[in-house]
């Protein structure tokens, strides 16, 4: 990849390269809920008279499938050598400002009234919180943790809720990575970051490709990032599963995460990726494991967290 990418907007974003070949069925794939539908395994209007637009419940096998995910996820970045961690699902303000933006604060945060907290929008924000106000010693470097969480978000702005599907909603669950690193060493933890997410997605046999951001689609604290992005057989294009940032010590700077130096303490520099974020990825994977049949192949590397089940069939 090049070191950075110049333009506008996310218009001049650029394809760095595809990874397996995108699938163009002979029938008709429908859309992500009737997938579900037709498997028992979503219910949108009773998760709207309890909650409303952007909330969802997912049922049976759909549910399954769901933590399976969640599960192999885990399990392939505890193989990859990283720390697995359940971070706390709710920060105070000065690590919220501490690790975004004020612009992403205001359209992405949720305020709990009455408490200088806010529920987590992606388990980055705790997780890179943990290290606020310490001094690293150069020894315990780097730190490469892998988290679970739920994620909670207003998502104001133009796209707005999705009443129909689970693309965009309030609520989704997420394995996030981390690490905080030696300056010398981000770019290249950069470069394995959003690697790791090409190979998940490619073990359970998902095209993909990776979408550089150019310089006027990065918000403010980060310094370079790539957006994975998984096949849609039924859209006929990509779109966006998972995003690798390098804040280099954007976010250090703001919360105080230095590494002891043998000439004085000196800015850590940290990274974000998303290793998997369902139901989103529930999408790319219904749409390229349905049959004509309707039914939904399970990949190999998955049945273990399923029970042993192989295909997931429509009911009758």
């Amino acid at each position: 990849m090049s070191l950075f990418q110049f333009g506008k907007d996310d218009s001049e974003n650029v394809e760095n390269k595809k990874y397996g070949e995108p699938v163009t069925p002979s029938y008709e794939i429908p859309y992500h809920t009737e997938i579900m539908e037709s498997l028992a395994g979503i219910d949108l209007d009773a998760a709207r008279r309890v909650a409303g637009n952007g909330f969802y419940y997912l049922v049976g096998n759909i549910a399954r499938l769901h933590s399976a995910i969640l599960s192999y996820a885990r399990d392939f970045m505890i193989n990859k050598g990283f720390t697995y961690c359940i971070p706390p699902y709710m920060i105070r303000s000065d690590v919220v400002t501490g690790v975004m933006s004020f612009e992403e604060m205001d359209a992405m945060m949720y305020k709990i009234e009455g408490e200088d907290l806010y529920l987590i929008g992606t388990s980055e924000h705790s997780m890179i919180g943990k290290f606020k106000g310490q001094i690293l010693d150069k020894a315990s470097l780097p730190y490469t943790m892998t988290s679970y969480s739920p994620c909670f978000r207003k998502e104001k702005g133009a796209h707005g809720i999705e009443e129909r599907g689970v693309y965009r909603i309030h609520q989704f669950e997420k394995q996030e990575m981390i690490v905080v690193c030696e300056p010398e060493d981000s770019y290249d933890w950069y470069e394995k970051m959003w690697n790791y997410t090409v190979e998940l997605f490619r073990s359970m046999d998902i095209p993909v490709r990776t979408l550089e951001c150019c310089s006027g689609d990065l918000a403010d604290l980060k310094a370079k990032s790539v957006d994975v992005e998984a096949w849609s057989p039924r859209q006929q294009k990509y779109f966006e599963v998972g995003s690798c940032s390098n804040l280099t010590d954007a976010q250090a700077r703001r919360l105080g995460i230095r590494i002891k130096g043998e000439k004085g303490n000196y800015y850590a520099h940290t990274l974000n990726n998303t290793v998997v974020a369902p139901p989103r990825m529930l999408i790319a994977f219904l749409e390229n494991h349905y049959q004509d049949d309707g039914s939904i192949t399970i990949p190999e590397v998955l049945r273990p967290y399923m029970g042993g089940i192989d295909k997931l069939e429509p009911k009758k």
